[in-house]
């Protein structure tokens, strides 16, 4: 059928936190919600059949990816995850971790078959860990490597892309109007560079958060940059389709006025 051919996102916004002892040890998530669902009229006006889940604990969240195992997928399968977050894992809103690699592990082609042949494509807004980007080159003498971007946990999938919203190691950033990472995204599904290829699409997201977004309050000055790996063979045009009733509509930029605190989302310890 062709609701059948629909292809598939799953959006999971986590807000609240709370641990199984009732300690509340992450802090609450503004503006993430309303993003989110704007993310999803977004793709949903793209034709992507959207699920979106609020505030769902890690097991709850590694749940919602095994039952994608046994959905009927059309040609992609995007998902976009929006939490707390440190090297390698977001958060749940019990506080407990989930390792990427359970999640790419559950949509390997081993394991979920029906998505085999599909590009996947992830987009995470969470921290990667403590570190501020202070918008500077800085060289050093001392020999010290740098922590390797491609560690054990980005063994993705085949037919996988993987968009992370700052550079390993470093925090993102939230404010009560959004995270400048997905409204980023926002940006590009609402105007006409949806069209482009996926890696295209991720070079103009790079630019646009790099340029554009400045942290202010505490964290004045300090910027953010996304992160893209893939290992897609082809080139692919997930956003291309639209329906025809879809209108374009603005969607407002960080920059506009006073804003509040820029936030770290940590898991940033």
């Amino acid at each position: 059928t062709a609701q059948a051919r629909q292809s598939r996102a799953l959006i999971i916004v986590n807000t609240d936190f709370c641990s199984s002892a009732g300690d509340v040890v992450l802090g609450a998530r503004r503006g993430a919600k309303r993003e989110a669902e704007k993310l999803s009229k977004a793709l949903s006006e793209l034709n992507y059949k959207v699920k979106l889940m609020h505030n769902s604990t890690a097991k709850e969240m590694e749940d919602l990816y095994q039952q994608e195992c046994s959905r009927e997928h059309g040609e992609f399968f995007v998902s976009i995850i929006s939490s707390h977050g440190e090297e390698g894992a977001v958060f749940g809103s019990d506080c407990k971790p989930l390792q990427l690699t359970r999640i790419f592990r559950i949509l390997s082609p081993q394991n979920c078959p029906v998505l085999a042949e599909r590009p996947k494509v992830f987009f995470i807004q969470a921290c990667r860990g403590g570190a501020l980007d202070q918008g500077v080159f800085l060289e050093t003498d001392s020999g010290q490597p740098e922590p390797c971007s491609f560690s054990e946990y980005l063994r993705i999938p085949p037919n996988t892309a993987v968009m992370f919203a700052c550079s390993p190691g470093y925090g993102a950033f939230l404010n009560p109007s959004g995270s400048s990472f997905l409204q980023a995204l926002l940006r590009v599904l609402d105007g006409e560079e949806r069209g482009l290829a996926l890696g295209r699409l991720a070079t103009r997201l790079n630019g646009d958060v790099a340029l554009r977004f400045q942290a202010r309050g505490t964290f004045e000055g300090c910027k953010q940059m996304p992160c893209f790996v893939t290992n897609l063979p082809q080139e692919v045009f997930p956003f291309s389709a639209m329906s025809e009733s879809r209108r374009l509509l603005p969607c407002p930029a960080l920059q506009g006025g006073p804003e509040e605190e820029e936030e770290r989302q940590p898991g940033c310890k």
